[in-house]
């Protein structure tokens, strides 16, 4: 559990200077350590929480919002975040969906990095159909699974650009949080949860202490493209890995 919560409390500096909350990491890390499968979820969505609640309230602060573009992703996701996380899923759907995640996200991140630094973006304005349809998807992955959605939301937006970089970050960071708070809702809703992750209770004071000091010093450790980077190489790595598990 030792060096569990250092790679919790690094990931947490680390993705709080750039402004997401490391799910798909705190997932990664989880699977390799060999903890229950079904306490991944809402370990995950609480270290999202704790990590981008900061950077939220600070970008909005600093005006970089835009929620027009945040709101119809919100109307689909928020309900289906919930029901995500009140469903009971057998391990073996639930590796799966887990492998199928990390390869897609890792695979996404890996592709499309560049735009993490491209400034010349021809903002392009979404049908609120397809808007509120990627939210609902990403909100029933999200609650089941255990990712804020931003690692997929954010990605989607660069490819069909939806707005300013700046304004696409903080839409990222508002619907993980928005997302992980109704994900957790929904997981409070299974029998003896609560009871299950205060076990891992250093695995949260780690990260909240990892994420108020990456948010206190805005430390640009890695660029945004380089988070983007090592982050789709380490899920890529993990889903080979569940492939050998599961397949194999």
């Amino acid at each position: 559990m030792i060096i569990l919560s250092i790679l919790f409390f690094i990931t947490a500096i680390l993705y709080s200077s750039v402004g997401f909350g490391g799910g798909s990491t705190y997932l990664a890390l989880l699977l390799i350590w060999d903890i229950p499968y079904y306490i991944f979820p809402i370990i995950a969505l609480f270290c999202n929480i704790i990590v981008v609640t900061g950077n939220s309230i600070n970008y909005v602060r600093a005006g970089n919002h835009n929620f027009k573009l945040l709101i119809p992703f919100l109307i689909g996701s928020i309900p289906l975040a919930f029901i995500g996380g009140t469903l009971i899923v057998k391990k073996e759907i639930f590796e799966i969906l887990l492998f199928l995640v990390l390869s897609i996200a890792g695979l996404l991140l890996l592709i499309n990095n560049k735009s993490y630094e491209d400034k010349n973006i021809i903002i392009k304005k979404l049908h609120l159909f397809v808007s509120i349809l990627i939210g609902s998807v990403l909100g029933l992955i999200s609650g089941i699974v255990g990712i804020g959605g931003g690692i997929f939301l954010s990605p989607i937006l660069f490819l069909l650009k939806a707005d300013k970089p700046k304004n696409i970050v903080t839409t990222a960071s508002l619907f993980i949080l928005i997302n992980s708070i109704f994900g957790v809702l929904g997981q409070l809703t299974k029998e003896n949860i609560l009871n299950e992750i205060i076990l891992y209770w250093p695995l949260f004071l780690t990260v909240l202490i990892g994420g108020l000091f990456g948010n206190y010093l805005n430390l640009k450790i890695f660029s945004n493209r380089i988070l983007a980077l090592i982050t789709s190489l380490l899920v890529i790595f993990v889903a080979i890995r569940m492939a050998f598990k599961i397949f194999i």
